[in-house]
């Protein structure tokens, strides 16, 4: 069975096709004719070596990927959440060694799988899990309420703009960051606020919220030098591990979407919200699995705007 893998660490050059075994649903799980599997930043880092000590007991092949959409083909005993052979759903998938989204089947647990959005394209449906799914939990972390404030850095990125749009579902105001080029974008996203990015947001952010916004989610990981946007006693959100010092009572926490594989509700949630009009979804390119090497080159090249996707 095909799939996209690497043998060593190393540049996109590694990516090669490779063959995998074929799986079978057990209980509770449910298999997926792959049609298309996301690049996203997480797999160039795998891919690259950045992460090799964290993987270092684990055998190659390594075959990458969080996100999938395809075809259910086969359901396990026990399955509860609505989905049934022939299904066009989309996927969470939490890698690990050779179990990664850039295969043509994988068997998943069944709650990591939605049907997906009405009139959606594969491509289309595999760029909601991963990063709604971490735009929800970063919200839920953050914990506001509806007429609060909420400033997004990186809001023109795949996370930053369902931050903005998951955001103003929940009834908060969103303050957004942008560069010139993408300020229309983030715009048609939603925000009410958009203003310039940079290492110095932090003092246009207060300008439109001069005793801070409420809660911030740091999708272009600026760390510090935007924790003075946030009032006293605020909170701060972060994507890439970093906890603060608690400085004025803001309440930091770290959002990691590894710890919502399995929330079918919240992922089925996400998709009805596409179908709503409430979520929209955006794909740059697709490109055949054959060359997986290009999209990951041009994901490392930066300034993407919606997901790169393999399709099998």
């Amino acid at each position: 069975m095909k799939a996209v893998g690497f043998n060593q660490f190393g540049g996109p050059e590694v990516l090669k096709i490779i063959d995998v075994p074929e799986g079978h649903a057990g209980p509770g799980q449910v298999r997926l004719r792959v049609h298309a599997a996301t690049v996203n930043p997480t797999d160039t880092l795998t891919r690259n070596g950045s992460r090799a000590e964290q993987f270092k007991d684990i055998p190659f092949p390594f075959v990458v990927g969080m996100e999938a959409a395809g075809i259910v083909d086969e359901v396990g005993e026990g399955v509860d959440t609505g989905v049934a052979v022939g299904d066009a759903v989309l996927a969470l998938v939490v890698p690990e060694g050779a179990h990664g989204a850039y295969r043509e089947q994988i068997v998943l647990n069944a709650r990591s799988v939605v049907r997906a959005p009405a009139g959606a394209s594969h491509a289309e449906a595999a760029s909601l899990p991963m990063n709604g799914l971490t735009a929800r939990m970063s919200l839920d972390r953050l914990g506001l309420r509806p007429g609060q404030t909420l400033a997004v850095t990186g809001a023109a990125g795949a996370y930053g703009g369902y931050v903005v749009q998951i955001a103003k579902a929940d009834g908060l105001k969103v303050i957004a960051d942008a560069s010139e080029a993408d300020e229309a974008l983030v715009k048609s996203l939603g925000a009410d606020v958009v203003v310039r990015r940079g290492d110095d947001v932090a003092a246009r952010i207060l300008e439109h919220a001069p005793g801070g916004v409420d809660g911030l989610a740091d999708g272009a990981v600026l760390r510090e030098k935007v924790v003075s946007a946030v009032r006293d006693g605020g909170s701060f959100n972060s994507v890439r591990g970093w906890g603060g010092d608690g400085q004025r009572g803001v309440s930091f926490s770290v959002t990691g979407v590894r710890g919502y594989d399995g929330e079918f509700e919240k992922l089925d949630h996400l998709a009805r919200m596409v179908e709503d009009g409430k979520i929209k979804l955006r794909v740059a390119q697709t490109y055949p699995a054959e060359r997986a090497g290009e999209a990951h080159a041009r994901l490392e090249a930066r300034g993407t705007r919606g997901r790169l996707v393999l399709t099998f």
